[in-house]
């Protein structure tokens, strides 16, 4: 899928996905010794970005099983199209002369309606992005369903048999920690831990991403999702909210956010009433603007320096 570090991240910067030179390694190995990533952190840290950024470095696309609470085989691997067997015998019965034979064609993937693990497996032109989102919603008798896959890339359907994989796919499985995974898929997997990015490394996202915006701008915003996410919000933003928040500043032609744009930006950023009413505070959202316009100015001034030393 990759021949090199250089590049995936070559390939990530043209898909506008930042990340680390340690991520960047672990996903290299992976694809080349075709094993399955597990990333956890908390929700909106760009455990899920990752596997469409990946199906955009290589030039494929993305099998995609969200997880839910009650989720069952049908819904992953897939089932039998029952009224699709039943119109195959109504157009058959009077040509049938061995039942047995029939009964075979009956159970074929011709008449299998392919779930996002199956699809996977049978991908012909080039390997997918297999996305497991979300694998703490489901059981560990779920997981156990995984391992076959994982494990030996094949999975046994009842009455159709075993079907082995065309191709093998890049897995990404992610975590939210709502349940502690398995010891068995984990011992299966690469493990990488996301948390929030840096306000440093956020403003170089907003920068890839918003380039109409001003570089200030980018450090203020960085600053401020530093502040929200350090405010125990019940639903601190994540990183696809805060370019939510730099479109929404570029289609009003603001560059700087204001205490005064208190109740246009809550929308956008409180999504709790809890949370909502915690930024209605006399003094809360005055002090975030304050917080990230100081986070803003320390980054901006790191970076001049910075840039000082190096034309030195």
């Amino acid at each position: 899928m990759f021949e090199s570090i250089e590049e995936i991240s070559s390939r990530f910067r043209f898909a506008k996905y930042l990340t680390d030179w340690v991520t960047l390694t672990v996903v290299f190995l992976a694809s080349r010794m075709k094993k399955p990533l597990l990333i956890e952190g908390p929700p909106g840290s760009g455990k899920t970005e990752l596997a469409y950024a990946v199906a955009h470095a290589a030039g494929t696309h993305v099998e995609r099983l969200q997880c839910y609470e009650g989720i069952d085989e049908d819904k992953a691997i897939g089932k039998f199209d029952e009224g699709l067997q039943k119109l195959y015998l109504e157009t058959q019965v009077t040509q049938v002369r061995d039942w047995s034979e029939t009964r075979r064609n009956l159970h074929t993937l011709e008449f299998f309606n392919e779930g996002p693990l199956l699809r996977a497996l049978l991908c012909e032109d080039r390997p997918c992005v297999l996305l497991v989102d979300e694998i703490d919603k489901v059981t560990q008798s779920f997981e156990a369903l995984l391992l076959e896959i994982l494990s030996v890339w094949q999975v046994s359907i009842p009455k159709l048999g075993t079907v082995k994989a065309r191709t093998i796919p890049f897995v990404v499985m992610t975590s939210n920690e709502e349940r502690r995974i398995g010891d068995p898929l984990r011992r299966r997997s690469f493990y990488l831990r996301f948390d929030y990015p840096t306000p440093e490394t956020e403003a170089d996202i907003l920068a890839l991403r918003s380039s109409d915006q001003a570089r200030q701008l980018h450090f203020e915003m960085a600053g401020f999702a530093k502040s929200l996410r350090g405010w125990s919000l019940e639903k601190p933003p994540s990183i696809a909210e805060i370019l939510d928040l730099a479109q929404a500043l570029s289609l009003l032609e603001v560059q700087e956010i204001t205490p005064e744009m208190r109740d246009i930006l809550l929308p956008l950023i409180a999504k709790t009433e809890s949370d909502r009413r915690r930024l209605l505070l006399r003094d809360g959202f005055e002090c975030l603007v304050t917080d990230g316009k100081g986070y803003g100015e320390e980054m901006s001034l790191r970076v001049t320096s910075g840039s000082e030393v190096k034309n030195q």
